[in-house]
């Protein structure tokens, strides 16, 4: 049995992308025979090109794809290249999981309620170092540059890409490649930057393509900071899906198979970026400079980091105090009172999202692991990694999920199936067990192999060794791939909203669809609670392997 498990990941990660892209194609050409659709036609396209600022929608959506993933990408490496074994890279590796289990909705939220003209950036600032006694009239959330949307990307995208380099960088063995460079003269920064940036990448190209296909097509962060006039393409295709008029379906798919050219485009655009910046760094290296521009690059490398990381808290300081907030009047720093009528109020609708949110994201996550336990296990027993096949794994990131989401869809109507709780785990599942994967194969690849040879030296079955050897050994790690999991299921916005066809809500969509609403102390509470839910799982990852194996340090950590 255990043999099945990488061919059905495989078929899980790969049948619904192309049966859900294949049906967004159809009607794209004007084929749907369920909604009148009987022949070939370019209709949805003029339809489409009809639109108005549909040139804008595409060019916002393709800049904040590649604006985002270039200011994200150039945050770590910088980072890396000058805080690598500092106090301040051991505290922000601390902090890495905290700030990747924030939803992006949360941290957009977060952001959003930052750089209002009237929030608190400008009332801790007002009226003394600016003079406003009233907000000002400026567009700055959901500007029509899109520059809010690229910011609240960028807080999300940097431990993103940090997580995916620490976890590389144990292959490249930096800090020897680093010690011959200072050998030579260069300083460390322009050492790292010289020796390990080159090495590094190739090992992060993967997620550094997964952040393009997410920035390019985001909807709920585009919903809360993106423009409005026009809107993201993404956010365009979602409101002609949900139109009341069927015909709009057409339209929308259009829509989704260009979202998908726009995606491809930004990764192409990519591609030539890499091949610029691969002669750019062989110029530079060749030239030398050993010195030149180090204290610069030490400013650039920790600044950076530093606001991200201060923006992403201080934006959840700033949910929590207006989900208590009483009367507040600008520029006052803080509220004139304190209340709880805001939580009182939203207590009795919180309980039905909170329940669908936790039976998703928890029956996701279970799935998940089994199956990525049980091709882990299979590779353990039969020697053969699955190397060749790890792209896979990033198809659902990589390819836009209002693309083939919407497609899916349609596959799922002419199935007859109705929007359930299964049917939307099965869509998190596409999302989550990837995640789950990353996050737990490299612990179980290095557990030292002595430990099965010896127990089935003394007679115990290979699954007796699993069950009482390698599974109690692997506890702290796997408990934290569930969370990583449990988190990615709960940030869902798009396969839930879909899928579930707006009747199954979560605490996700409940506090997306109050961004329209404008109340910050509502959606404080909302937004709030949907950033903790996460960090419930980290704390029972990191405790119940402390709680259980009190007397076996070993055991308390990843092998």
């Amino acid at each position: 049995m255990l043999r099945l498990a990488p061919v059905l990941i495989v078929t899980l990660l790969v049948a619904p992308i192309l049966a859900g892209l294949a049906m967004a194609l159809l009607p794209a050409f004007g084929y749907l025979p369920a909604l009148g659709g009987e022949a070939f036609s370019l209709a949805p396209w003029q339809a489409l090109a009809a639109q108005p600022g549909i040139a804008r929608s595409v060019a916002i959506s393709l800049a904040s794809g590649l604006v985002a993933t270039t200011l994200s990408l150039a945050v770590v490496l910088l980072y890396l290249a000058t805080a690598t074994g500092s106090r301040l890279d051991r505290w922000i590796r601390r902090l890495v999981s905290p700030l990747l289990s924030i939803p992006h909705a949360a941290a957009a939220f977060g952001l959003a309620f930052l750089i209002a003209p009237s929030g608190l950036l400008a009332r801790l600032t007002s009226p003394s170092l600016t003079g406003w006694e009233r907000p000002p009239d400026l567009l700055i959330v959901q500007d029509p540059w899109g520059l809010s949307l690229i910011a609240g990307l960028v807080i999300k995208e940097v431990p993103f890409l940090l997580l995916m380099s620490l976890a590389a960088l144990p292959q490249l063995d930096a800090e020897h490649r680093v010690a011959m460079a200072r050998s030579l003269g260069y300083r460390p920064a322009i050492a790292w930057l010289k020796v390990v940036a080159p090495a590094l990448y190739p090992l992060i190209r993967l997620p550094v393509f997964a952040v393009i296909a997410y920035a390019s097509s985001v909807v709920d962060v585009a919903m809360i900071l993106g423009p409005t006039l026009p809107p993201t393409l993404a956010v365009s295709i979602l409101t002609w899906f949900h139109d009341p008029d069927l015909d709009q379906r057409f339209l929308a798919s259009a829509g989704a198979i260009l979202q998908l050219g726009v995606t491809a485009t930004a990764l192409l655009a990519w591609w030539g970026l890499e091949r610029l910046a691969t002669r750019l760094m062989a110029g530079w290296i060749a030239r030398g400079g050993r010195r030149r521009g180090e204290t610069g690059l030490r400013l650039a490398g920790k600044l950076p980091i530093l606001l991200a990381t201060g923006i992403a808290f201080a934006g959840l300081g700033g949910l929590a105090i207006y989900s208590v907030a009483g009367f507040w009047r600008f520029p006052d720093a803080l509220p004139q009172s304190v209340t709880l009528d805001h939580w009182a109020q939203a207590l009795p609708a919180l309980g039905g999202p909170l329940a669908s949110t936790a039976l998703i994201a928890l029956g996701s996550t279970l799935l998940a692991a089994i199956l990525v336990l049980a091709a882990l296990e299979n590779e353990q027993r039969t020697g053969r990694t699955a190397s060749k096949a790890l792209w896979l794994l990033y198809l659902p990131l990589i390819v836009p999920q209002i693309a083939f989401l919407f497609g899916l869809v349609v596959v799922m109507e002419q199935l007859g199936t109705r929007p359930t709780h299964g049917l939307i785990i099965f869509g998190h599942l596409l999302f989550v067990l990837p995640y789950v994967f990353l996050s737990l194969s490299e612990a179980y690849r290095r557990i030292d192999p002595r430990w099965t040879q010896l127990a089935l030296t003394l007679g115990a079955s290979r699954n007796a060794v699993f069950w009482r050897v390698r599974l109690p050994m692997l506890l702290a790690p796997l408990l934290t791939a569930c969370a990583v999991g449990l988190a990615v299921s709960i940030g869902q916005y798009l396969p839930t909203q879909l899928l579930g066809a707006g009747r199954v809500t979560t605490v996700t969509t409940e506090a997306v669809s109050l961004a329209a609403g404008g109340n910050r102390r509502v959606i404080g509470v909302w937004a709030l609670v949907q950033a903790c839910l996460p960090l419930v799982g980290f704390v029972i990852a990191i405790g119940l392997p402390k709680l259980l194996w009190s007397h076996r340090r070993g055991m308390q950590g990843a092998p």
